[in-house]
């Protein structure tokens, strides 16, 4: 049997950390949260992609809690929109903007508008301490709706409508969710590396050393 390895998920939103517990519950993982430490500093995702800030959320936790970070950077990409809100999905609104608000204001954007094509887009980084990290990355192609439905999922989920199920997200149970969406891929592909990435790990993770204290 394998010993579990920790994990932090750089970040505080419960709705994304509920997810990727729920796709990784089958690994010899323990997941945990940003919550489940001390204050630490809040980094800043200045990045230009969600590769960069993946890589900046989960290198900057590992650095800090000296503990393999697991990040994820995604978000909503409309065509119509030219690509917005992109890489600033969670910021959409404004910083203190509820998920309702946002799908509010993305709704009110697309008024009139026949494209409907748009697509969630993931970056998963896993970090170890020293910097190095890895990187798995999906895309998920929908069409935003003309209102919310669905009372599941969280973000922009009551307004993506996947056509393979005939659902929005907020429609669809995690089982479902998880076979189709951004972070369900990305998720996978880490799945089904998870042998080479304890190698890796092994590998790239200091080695604790213990000192004696002399007098």
């Amino acid at each position: 049997m394998q010993d579990s390895i920790s994990f932090v998920v750089a970040s505080r939103n419960k709705g994304k950390i509920a997810e990727i517990k729920h796709l990784t519950k089958d690994f010899p993982l323990v997941i945990k949260s940003l919550d489940d430490f001390g204050p630490i500093p809040e980094v800043e995702e200045d990045g230009n992609t969600f590769d960069d800030n993946a890589y900046i959320k989960s290198s900057f936790t590992a650095r800090v809690l000296g503990i393999p970070a697991l990040a994820d950077d995604s978000g909503l990409v409309v065509e119509a929109l030219d690509g917005a809100p992109g890489i600033y999905s969670a910021r959409y609104g404004g910083p203190d903007a509820t998920d309702e608000e946002r799908c509010t204001k993305l709704l009110k954007e697309m008024e009139g508008v026949t494209n409907r094509k748009a697509a969630f887009e993931c970056v998963i980084s896993i970090a170890v301490p020293t910097g190095p990290a890895l990187t798995y990355e999906a895309r998920c192609e929908g069409l935003i709706t003309d209102k919310p439905y669905g009372q599941k999922g969280f973000g922009y989920d009551p307004i993506f409508y996947y056509p393979g199920f005939e659902k929005t997200f907020a429609e669809m149970v995690p089982e479902e969710k998880s076979r189709v969406s951004h972070r369900g891929k990305a998720l996978n592909e880490v799945a089904q590396e998870f042998e080479k990435i304890m190698i890796w790990l092994r590998q790239n993770m200091p080695v604790r050393q213990r000192f004696e204290c002399k007098p």
